[in-house]
């Protein structure tokens, strides 16, 4: 049996005349905002531990939550949202409690932080980032996005201080960032059960991992900046893209210098020192991708930024594969597949396609330059349907294969455009 208590009742009937309740809102009982109907509160909101908050229709919150009880919404039929309202100053968001939202919206004035996350959140279905950055890191809390979730707006007036969590393999951008700068990471996921966590920080990462401790060929690591990528669940060795930007990146990483190489670089916690994990840079203007990205298959997790490396000399024994990174698979026989000229000498091999999310869309063994090849359309799990063929865009291959002496290894983005 569903109960409310008699001043949230009241205060129900105070909104649809068009008054909000001004005292503090606590609730003991159940409220249930049904579809087509709302709910707002001026001031803090308690849901005790006794206290259900089932929303599916519109819940407005001006101040402060706290969630001790169940907030939810009904599964499989909800299309309910929570707004987030602030113009006076930050809004806290506590509780001992995790909540789940099936939409949420944040909109708080605030220049700097709007919002202090210090429960863990969930949200199944969209996040609208209108205005107000949402602080995890100060309280340790955690937001997290469901298998089907994604967010929308995001810029550099709002995004996620701190930790974000991912759930599912569908594609995804972390939408991280610190000090009024977004500054998403990419990495996708094979296994629905496998979790990932990203957060960026906008510090120099040598006060905590010396920048002297190093492989020999890393010439020197960026210091503005460093992201963390942790696993929650899985072990998979993902592909991981960071983003470039003038506003944060050092100049000195935008420098045509023929001897140096931009890579991705990670702090080994057993060698205590950092490594070339490798990596190539996207052309943005070669796709409809507007985001400079940098890629690569990292083989461990931790801390991750960029540095530039000595360019080493091509390996003569690839120089017999001519690879063609430009795609249109349009029948028009031009370009019409993703061509690796002289990979019929090496059928030992395989080659894998990513796209700029790192979820992996093409994998095949035995590639050749005829009939197993790379058409534009995805073998890969979890990605759009196969019918329709990949959007245009940018995506990331990986060719190994063996030459009869060893085995190698090749990586770089691929362009596909004419569809």
């Amino acid at each position: 049996m569903r109960t409310i208590i008699t001043y949230l009742i009241f205060s129900f009937v105070l909104l649809f005349n068009g008054i909000k309740a001004k005292a503090q809102t606590t609730n003991e009982g159940i409220i249930a905002v049904m579809p087509g109907e709302a709910f707002s509160t001026v001031s803090d909101f308690e849901n005790k531990g006794s206290g259900d908050l089932i929303n599916d229709g519109e819940l407005f919150l001006y101040k402060n939550f706290n969630n001790d009880g169940l907030t939810t919404f009904t599964k499989g039929e909800s299309s309910g949202i929570t707004h987030f309202v602030g113009n006076t100053g930050y809004q806290n968001i506590t509780g001992s409690i995790p909540i789940e939202w099936y939409n949420v919206e944040f909109k708080n004035t605030q220049t700097q932080t709007a919002f202090y996350l210090s429960n863990e959140a969930t949200v199944h279905n969209q996040v609208s980032f209108n205005n107000g950055i949402i602080d995890t890191d100060t309280y340790n809390g955690k937001f997290v996005f469901n298998e089907n979730a994604h967010h929308v707006n995001t810029s550099d007036l709002s995004f996620v201080r701190g930790k974000v969590v991912k759930k599912g393999v569908l594609n995804f951008e972390f939408p991280t960032g610190h000090s009024n700068f977004y500054r998403p990471s990419f990495h996708g996921n094979s296994n629905t059960h496998h979790h990932f966590i990203s957060s960026y920080f906008k510090e120099n990462s040598d006060t905590l991992y010396s920048h002297s401790q190093k492989e020999e060929d890393i010439v020197t690591i960026n210091e503005n900046e460093f992201w963390v990528v942790e696993k929650e669940t899985g072990d998979e060795n993902i592909v991981l893209s960071l983003s470039i930007d003038s506003d944060t990146t050092p100049a000195l990483f935008f420098e045509n210098n023929p001897d140096l190489k931009m890579v991705i670089v990670r702090w080994d916690k057993v060698a205590k020192k950092w490594i070339n994990e490798g990596g190539e840079v996207s052309d943005p203007e070669l796709s409809n991708d507007k985001t400079t990205l940098i890629t690569t298959q990292v083989k461990g997790y931790g801390i991750f930024t960029m540095a530039l490396i000595t360019k080493l000399n091509d390996i003569p024994d690839a120089e017999d594969l001519i690879i063609y990174n430009g795609i249109s698979p349009n029948g028009d026989g031009i370009n019409d597949t993703f061509l690796i000229k002289g990979i019929n000498q090496y059928p030992d091999n395989t080659v894998e396609i990513y796209n700029r999310w790192g979820v992996k869309v093409f994998e095949t063994h035995s590639y050749n330059e005829t009939d197993n090849v790379f058409r534009g359309y995805s073998n890969g799990r979890a990605t759009v349907n196969r019918d329709s063929g990949l959007p245009e865009g940018t995506y990331y291959y990986i060719l190994k294969y063996n030459n009869g002496k060893k085995s190698l290894h090749k990586a770089g983005y691929l362009y596909l455009t004419g569809r």
